[in-house]
């Protein structure tokens, strides 16, 4: 009988190759629905609260991150099927010459060839998918975690650019006011004609900060909009732009530690899979003779493995040695950049405390008086314009400061806590 080609098994020379994915297996495990993201228009207004819900519902970065799980789940499933057994059929001893001529001696055989899938194979795959599943989700909650420090900071930004554009439309007022009065003191001839002069040029620059501020305002509500998926602007924010409360910092919790020690365990579990791919592998085959020349019927077994001398898998395990060593560096690197982040975010925030302090009390109530004081004095002719016009720029100064203070808080404050996020 001559012996079976390559790529066809039979009993005595059974298929020894890679599983193939098939049905039969152990039962799936149930897997929870997902959520279908959140469509439809936006409400009119969104606070702090409803942003983060609104953004969680429907970001595509989120819709991607759970496909990635969904992803990994099957895997694990896959993992666990048994390779198929195969079914072949030989055909000898036809179309020959002499006794052999025709298919007066020919001798079938069909056969079931399967591959035993020994050594702990199977359950290293399981366990490397598992390990794998367990790395996707920590990603999904970090895609989760910075979508949420994305939106903290965009909507503290549009928090930031609705009161500038409320203090630039104040003081456009305050200019137009300051151009009427002028006007009237010039007519009077209290003053001179270039004190009117000087305010409506005051006005003109009060009236383009309002329009820059507009835009700004406008692109701001804008790129908040973006975060959740939506073309339009939100149409307007509300609300402050803090909503953490300070925690016990525990940087080797945080997201990006456990991530590291996942893919650390990850890589290690890919080393014992491919230890497991170098042991042996045997298949077995049984099947039926027919031998047509004497009509006799005869059962037919094999068995054979394949025989390491060359490839051992030893380019693949020495591979995952290293990304094991890789993963074990970067875990200690991720260790100690985020200690120092979370150092460097909590002194940033507790700066930017000091600074919000310090405006509140006195700085925007001083600034505030004086222009109070010094809109008085002109109205009565104790000050000149130009004195109004700086003491309204250092209010005006003092204002955007502590908008701009409350913003680096914000910014802080939405770092820490994705430096935080478990």
């Amino acid at each position: 009988m001559m012996p079976a080609a390559a790529q066809v098994g039979n009993p005595a020379t059974p298929r020894v190759g890679s599983p193939s994915a098939q049905p039969a297996g152990p039962p799936a495990p149930v897997v929870a629905p997902r959520p279908e993201p959140r469509t439809g228009p936006l409400p009119g207004s969104l606070s702090l609260p409803q942003a983060l819900d609104e953004a969680a519902a429907r970001s595509p970065a989120i819709v991607a991150a759970e496909a990635e799980v969904a992803a990994a789940e099957a895997r694990i499933r896959q993992a666990g099927y048994r390779s198929n057994p195969e079914l072949s059929v030989e055909v000898e001893n036809f179309a020959g010459t002499g006794e052999l001529r025709g298919l007066r001696s020919t001798e079938t055989t069909v056969a079931v060839n399967q591959r035993l899938d020994l050594g702990g194979r199977r359950s290293a795959r399981v366990n490397a998918a598992q390990a794998a599943l367990e790395v996707q989700k920590l990603k999904l909650a970090m895609a989760k975690a910075d979508l949420l420090q994305s939106v903290r900071e965009q909507f503290a930004r549009a928090i930031a650019a609705r009161e500038k554009l409320a203090q630039a439309t104040e003081n456009e007022g305050r200019a137009r006011e300051l151009a009427r009065v002028a006007g009237i003191l010039v007519e009077a001839g209290r003053d001179p004609p270039l004190r009117a002069l000087r305010a409506r040029s005051a006005l003109a620059q009060a009236q383009a900060a309002r329009e820059a501020a507009a835009a700004d305002e406008l692109a701001a509500r804008s790129s908040l909009a973006a975060l959740f998926g939506v073309s339009e602007p939100v149409g307007a924010v509300s609300g402050t732009a803090l909503d953490l409360t300070p925690r016990q910092v525990t940087p080797d919790q945080s997201l990006d530690v456990r991530l590291a020690d996942a893919e650390r365990v990850a890589a290690q579990a890919g080393v014992r899979e491919q230890l497991a791919e170098r042991r042996l592998d045997p298949a077995v085959g049984v099947g039926v003779r027919h031998i047509r020349e004497t009509g006799d019927v005869g059962l037919v077994a094999g068995l054979s493995m394949p025989l390491r001398l060359f490839d051992r898998n030893q380019g693949n395990i020495e591979a995952a040695r290293q990304a094991a060593a890789a993963a074990n560096a970067r875990r200690a690197s991720t260790l100690a950049t985020t200690t120092a982040k979370a150092r460097n975010a909590i002194a940033n925030v507790e700066a930017a405390q000091r600074r919000v302090e310090a405006l509140e009390k006195a700085a925007v109530p001083e600034a505030t008086e004086a222009l109070r004081l010094a809109e008085l004095s002109y109205r009565e002719g104790r000050a000149s314009l130009i004195e109004l016009i700086d003491i309204q720029n250092a209010y005006t100064a003092a204002r955007t400061s502590l908008t701009e203070a409350r913003l680096e808080l914000a910014l802080a404050t939405a770092e820490l806590g994705r430096i935080l996020a478990q």
